[in-house]
Parts: structure tokens; C-alpha cells; sequence
């Protein structure tokens, strides 16, 4: 799997644009998943997404995906599950504090925000803080939701 983040990390310009062309193909069926209902859905998402984003970032599922203000990689890989910025224990090579093995989340999160190559980096909005109730939940199918609120609100 760090082998699959550090390339994702590497090519999240255009991984983001997939990223959100999905969001933005599953944003058009909305109509259809509300007739469904997006409870039924749920469980079929998640499980395309553990697969499609654990294969690409190591998503930890966790239903509140941000790896688009994290340069692909995924915040809750993090040992401390840090998401806002390193925990201040990131090493001089670059490697975790509690798992001096593994590169530090954040170090990557900050390679891959240049690599989006926009003029403000995302990294740097605060993150809201992780509603556990949210965890094994699709972050799509909430994506889409929270769209269609906001486009009903305007």
C-alpha cells in the first residue's frame, strides 16, 4: 500500500481531476439516488470505494474524505490520526514519530499539494475534527448530498 500512496502522491494533479470528475458524474444522479434512497446505497459505495481509494490512497474509510486538501494522501494513515498538520513528531529524514518506518502522512500530503500546482495551497484550510459516527460510511454519497444542499440553497 506505500508503494500505491507515494504514487498517488506523486500524480495528484491528475489523480484530483479524476477524483472530482467522479464526484462530479455522481453529483448528475442524484435524482436516481434519491429514488433509490441513499441508504440502500451506502454499503454499495463504500465497498467500490475501500476498494478503488484503498488501492489508490490507502483510504482508511473513515466517511469525510479530505485527500483533496491533502495532496491524495490520506490523513488517517497517520498513527496519531492527525487531521490538520503534522504532529510536530515528524523526523529529520521525513518518517513518522510513532512508525519510524513509515514517511510521515503530512510530509507526503505537503509533496502532493505542490504537485496540484494551484497558487494557494489547500492543505492550508483547517480541517474539521472526525465524527466517528461517520466512519464505514461513503464520503461520495455525502459529497453528493451536501452539493445538491448547497445548489437547493441558491
Amino acid at each position: 500500500m506505500h508503494r500505491m500512496r507515494r504514487w498517488s502522491v506523486r500524480n495528484a494533479r491528475w489523480l484530483k481531476k479524476l477524483y472530482h470528475g467522479i464526484e462530479n458524474a455522481l453529483t448528475l444522479c442524484h435524482p436516481l439516488f434519491e429514488r433509490v434512497g441513499y441508504q440502500r446505497l451506502d454499503k454499495s459505495f463504500l465497498a467500490i470505494e475501500k476498494v478503488t481509494k484503498g488501492l489508490l490512497i490507502d483510504s482508511q474509510s473513515c466517511g469525510q474524505c479530505i485527500v483533496g486538501f491533502t495532496g491524495l494522501s490520506c490523513p488517517m494513515n497517520c498513527p496519531k490520526t492527525m487531521r490538520n498538520g503534522p504532529c510536530g513528531g515528524v523526523r529529520a529524514d521525513g518518517k513518522c514519530e510513532v512508525k519510524p518506518e513509515m514517511d510521515c502522512v503530512w510530509v507526503m500530503a505537503w509533496e502532493g499539494n505542490q504537485q496540484l500546482g494551484e497558487k494557494e495551497y489547500p492543505i492550508q484550510f483547517v480541517q474539521p475534527a472526525l465524527n466517528n459516527q461517520l466512519i464505514g460510511t461513503s464520503a461520495w454519497l455525502r459529497e453528493v448530498r451536501n452539493r445538491k444542499a448547497v445548489d437547493n440553497e441558491i
